[in-house]
């Protein structure tokens, strides 16, 4: 797994050798990219952008972002062996001033409480099984993370089909062989 594009394109990602995580793939990161680049209907920049990472795994997304010129990075990650991959990478990449890692579970109540800024991305990652997505969007809505004119990444299975919060509004939504990626803003009505 590489950088794709950016300032660090080609540089090699360390990845886990356990079976419990899943990095993104680059085909469906490059894609995502490219339709934030491209598509009409989002109206964000990766460009100097404030990225929050959840279950950011060894930190493939983030630093992506980071390659593409983005202001900062917020990861958010608790299974330790990933942990130190993302650090590792994170250090190897040279943008250990552009990035937060904050190393809780980002499940429980309290870890976005404390988080004072406003996203212009929020990438949401989370293992495919995972349950509770709806129940996290529905407490990054009414902390009001995403800026106003921000976006929600959501990477699960394409079998998976979630109720999303009320307040969640999908604006695209693609499969990329197992994967399903959906692209959403906060509904502000």
């Amino acid at each position: 797994m590489r950088i794709i594009s950016g300032n660090l394109k080609g540089k090699k990602i360390l990845q886990p050798k356990d079976k419990f995580t899943r990095p993104l793939k680059d085909l469906t990161k490059e894609s995502i990219f490219n339709i934030i680049e491209h598509s009409n209907l989002l109206n964000v920049k990766i460009e100097k952008s404030i990225i929050l990472d959840l279950f950011s795994g060894v930190g493939s997304f983030g630093l992506e972002c980071l390659s593409r010129g983005s202001h900062s990075v917020t990861f958010i990650e608790n299974f330790s062996s990933t942990l130190d991959l993302l650090k590792k990478n994170i250090l190897n990449a040279g943008y250990m001033n552009k990035s937060k890692i904050i190393e809780k579970n980002i499940l429980n109540d309290r870890t976005l409480k404390n988080i004072e800024e406003k996203f212009d991305i929020i990438f949401i990652d989370p293992p495919y099984k995972e349950k509770k997505l709806p129940e996290l969007l529905e407490r990054i809505i009414n902390l009001n993370l995403l800026k106003k004119n921000g976006i929600f990444i959501i990477h699960r299975h394409k079998k998976e089909d979630e109720k999303f919060p009320r307040k969640f509004n999908t604006l695209i939504k693609k499969n990329y062989g197992i994967s399903k990626i959906v692209f959403g803003n906060q509904n502000l009505y």
